[in-house]
């Protein structure tokens, strides 16, 4: 069993939507960021870094934050998308980073300056829309010829990815003129476990995702 401690964000979709495609048992503990749960004494005994996602295997007592991480462990421990060989495997873990070092931060900033700032400053905004906009080309290029990021197998590097690009909205990015990227997006989008797990925990409504967004950066 995994308990996972989560909130309706990217990150936090990134380990419910895997949860849901391994078909596992797992307990949802939400954690309410406009309450600071996450910082908390509690929580920071999972995780010093105050964030979630953050999971606790009580098979054996593990727990572990930071999202690649976690999407790390479930999917070798159970030897599902994550490749039938090394040279996969590092593929994968290739476009994982992207995601983790490039897209979430970038994508990040976009939605707060973007959203929830309470300045404009145009400059700024168009430095992230601009540095999203060549991101999101590389992965337009990589889909050029498959359906997936490694290939032609669905892995932890398309959920990752896929958690934060199909958002992209609310940092007030479109996907227009990004093809490959958009029928991708679409066709992870139909998944079962993906249409399940992006509403683990319910989505928060539209006003209190400002608020939650506006706190966290006051």
């Amino acid at each position: 069993m995994i308990e996972l401690y989560t909130a309706a964000t990217p990150n936090g979709w990134k380990i419910s939507i895997l949860l849901e495609e391994l078909g596992i048992e797992y307990e949802v503990l939400p954690i309410n960021l406009m309450k600071d749960e996450q910082k908390s004494e509690e929580f920071l005994k999972l995780n010093p870094n105050g964030k979630i996602p953050v999971i606790k295997d009580r098979q054996n007592d593990r727990v572990i934050f930071e999202s690649g991480a976690i999407l790390m462990y479930l999917a070798e421990k159970h030897n599902l998308f994550f490749g039938d060989n090394q040279e996969e495997r590092y593929s994968i873990i290739q476009w994982l980073m992207f995601q983790v070092g490039g897209i979430g931060p970038m994508m990040g900033q976009a939605n707060v300056f973007y959203r929830y700032f309470p300045e404009k400053i145009p400059a700024v905004i168009a430095r992230y829309h601009t540095e999203v906009k060549r991101l999101f080309s590389v992965l337009d290029k990589q889909l050029e010829k498959q359906d997936y990021l490694t290939g032609d197998k669905y892995t932890i590097a398309d959920i990752a990815n896929w958690s934060w690009v199909h958002v992209a909205f609310w940092g007030g990015v479109k996907l227009d003129g990004y093809d490959n990227l958009t029928q991708w997006c679409n066709r992870i989008a139909l998944r079962p476990a993906v249409q399940k797990g992006i509403n683990i925990p319910p989505k928060a409504d539209p006003e209190a995702i400002k608020k939650a967004g506006k706190k966290l950066i006051s």
